[in-house]
């Protein structure tokens, strides 16, 4: 089916409103905006950048447009606030007056109760309990194995419990690395920030640096495939009994290299980064436990019996020297048990269950409040403000542990689940940084229009669906969108390997904001889209409300949306949701500013 067709079609996926369903009113879409207000797409289909009609292949398929999406969605009011976007006004924060002793069961009243103030709320109790960790190891912040990350799992199933969920504390093991030591001894002593690889061996190691095929060349079309096969360590004497192998980020998986370098004999791995481009400078520590297969003797997770650590590309260029000599440092690791949160609301259908997830804990850097307290707290509130519904589906969000050490939560539970139960699950939906600073609005590109999936990766049927519904919103609210690459780099990673159709919105993280993205959504051109991630500065200033607001509404649209029908996705019949029938629009189209990059998605946890 070619794209027009293909977006046409979805345009009909639910099809149960009345017949003749209340056309979408005019809306003031420049409120609170940071681009241009005089060139605002809505159902026109106007280019932001020209002022023109659009004509491209998705501009086709919109326009197709008659072709509506038939969905109980509010039309703009003509008291509505400047940042609601056209919902009605804000009733209170959090359990604000008439939110929780109601079913929000219809778009108006929903999205009437999901606020940037509630959102705000838990965004800030995850702030302080940051502000409050007197962890021993690593204060101040809300990563996995921390009393941070404790105090906010308790938060968040409080709420839940209280508001009437059925809430579990799955317990997940993992890996808790404490601090590690990278020191330059010769030519020059320097000490240098690094951190500890998921996989990591133990001990302290001071010997010589051997750089292994390291790539000095700049530029975004810069590869480097420093330790991505054994024959880039041939030739070297690996005999000694401290060699330190600096290996460069690029192509492969950090596991792969860690793994070749081990079997030629070093006895420490140092990771740096590239340095090719600006995002690709600062330290990198990630997960080293997966390989590029077939590798004879590691056909799938690798753990190593040497250190290995990170480097930022500048600190690795030091150590690069030819008479560089180094002392890595890391600590045997400890076993701790962290949890899942994960929360259910009972539907007619408990066979068809709708999921939403985001990652609960942050790096060890910092408390973590875009990366990724703003997915946990839009979720949160959703799921509060639909407790008193009674759904079609079964509801179940989740918020998961460990993300930031190699997606270990969310794999761990999907792992758990029996075939039955995975068949249950109609979708995941997840959210990982949807309120970023320079922000661009991101959604996963599962049909491919902009980027082909990666290698190994397979895209479920029916995730093509999720992405037009995100789409749809972002049409109609007169929001420009793009895609970034469905890689399975977050925690939708294990879904999609179960066979689950999948789908989630994202808003940047290190990648750098272009002239032409900042002519379209604002912000500031030559920084990155988050420039605290994975920083202590990711905290409550570390967010831009506009796309905080717009993603948190978004949030609650499509899970009430899918509580009520999954047929678009996977062919179950639902039922519409209740309140007034409007039409939502067929997308637009991604605004095609990611030209032969990911997308900005600019996660570590692979390569």
């Amino acid at each position: 089916m070619d794209a027009v067709l293909r977006r046409s079609a979805a345009a009909l996926y639910l099809l149960t409103a009345p017949d003749h369903p209340r056309p979408i009113g005019n809306r003031d879409v420049s409120a609170g905006h940071r681009g241009p207000a005089d060139l605002t797409r809505g159902n026109g289909m106007t280019d932001r950048r020209t002022g023109s009609a659009r004509t491209g292949t998705k501009a086709v398929a919109a326009a197709a447009g008659g072709l509506l999406v038939a969905l109980a969605l509010p039309a703009t009011a003509a008291g509505a606030t400047p940042g609601g976007h056209g919902w009605p006004a804000h009733h209170g924060a959090p359990g604000g007056h008439g939110c929780e002793d109601r079913s929000n069961n219809t778009y108006d009243k929903l999205l009437e109760c999901v606020t940037l103030e509630g959102v705000m709320e838990h965004l800030e109790e995850f702030q302080k309990i940051a502000d409050n960790s007197t962890d021993p190891v690593y204060p101040g912040t809300r990563a996995a194995g921390t009393d941070g990350y404790a105090d906010s799992v308790e938060y968040v199933a409080g709420l839940l419990r209280d508001a009437g969920y059925a809430v579990t504390l799955d317990p997940v093991e993992i890996t808790f690395n404490f601090p590690a030591v990278l020191r330059q001894l010769t030519p020059g002593a320097a000490e240098y920030e690094t951190g500890v690889f998921t996989g990591s061996g133990s001990g302290a190691v001071e010997g010589q640096v051997i750089a292994v095929d390291i790539n000095l060349e700049t530029g975004p079309t810069a590869v480097s495939t420093s330790g991505c096969e054994a024959a880039d360590f041939e030739g070297v004497d690996w005999s000694g009994e401290n060699d330190i192998a600096l290996v460069q980020r690029g192509t492969c998986f950090f596991g792969t290299k860690a793994y070749y370098a081990q079997q030629a004999g070093a006895e420490a791995v140092i990771v740096m980064n590239q340095g090719n481009t600006p995002e690709r400078e600062e330290l990198i520590v990630a997960d080293a436990t997966s390989v590029d297969e077939p590798i004879p003797g590691a056909p799938g997770p690798v753990t190593h019996g040497i250190p290995v650590v990170g480097a930022s590309s500048a600190d690795g260029l030091a150590l690069a020297a030819a008479t560089s000599t180094a002392y890595v440092n890391v600590l045997p690791a400890e076993t701790r048990i962290d949890h899942n949160v994960i929360a259910e609301l009972p539907g007619k259908n408990a066979d068809n269950v709708v999921m939403a997830g985001a990652h609960l804990d942050s790096v060890i850097e910092g408390p973590g409040i875009n990366d990724n307290g703003s997915g946990s707290a839009a979720i949160l509130e959703t799921a509060l403000m639909m407790a008193d519904t009674k759904p079609q589906n079964t509801l179940r969000f989740a918020w998961w542990a460990a993300e930031e050490q190699g997606l270990v939560g969310s794999a761990d539970y999907v792992e758990g689940l029996t075939q039955a139960e995975r068949d249950r699950i109609a979708l995941y939906m997840n959210y990982d940084m949807v309120g970023s600073p320079n922000y661009v609005f991101m959604v996963y590109d599962s049909d491919e229009s902009t980027f082909p999936a990666p290698e190994g990766v397979t895209i479920p049927p029916g995730s093509i669906a999720i992405e037009d519904l995100y789409e749809s919103y972002y049409t109609h609210v007169g929001e420009p969108y793009d895609d970034t690459e469905f890689s399975g780099r977050s925690d939708y990673e294990a879904f999609i390997l179960a066979g689950i159709p999948s789908g989630g919105l994202f808003t940047g993280a290190e990648v750098i904001k272009t002239e032409e993205q900042a002519a379209i959504w604002g912000g500031t051109a030559g920084e990155q889209f988050d420039p605290c991630y994975h920083q202590a500065c990711d905290t409550i200033e570390n967010l831009d409300p506009h796309a905080l607001e717009v993603n948190s509404d978004l949030i609650a649209f499509a899970m009430l949306t899918f509580a009520y029908s999954t047929e678009s996705v996977n062919g179950v019949p639902g039922k519409r949701v209740p309140g007034r029938p409007f039409q939502l629009p067929a997308p637009a189209g991604p605004e095609g500013t990611f030209a032969g990059e990911d997308g900005g998605l600019g996660h570590h946890h692979d390569a």
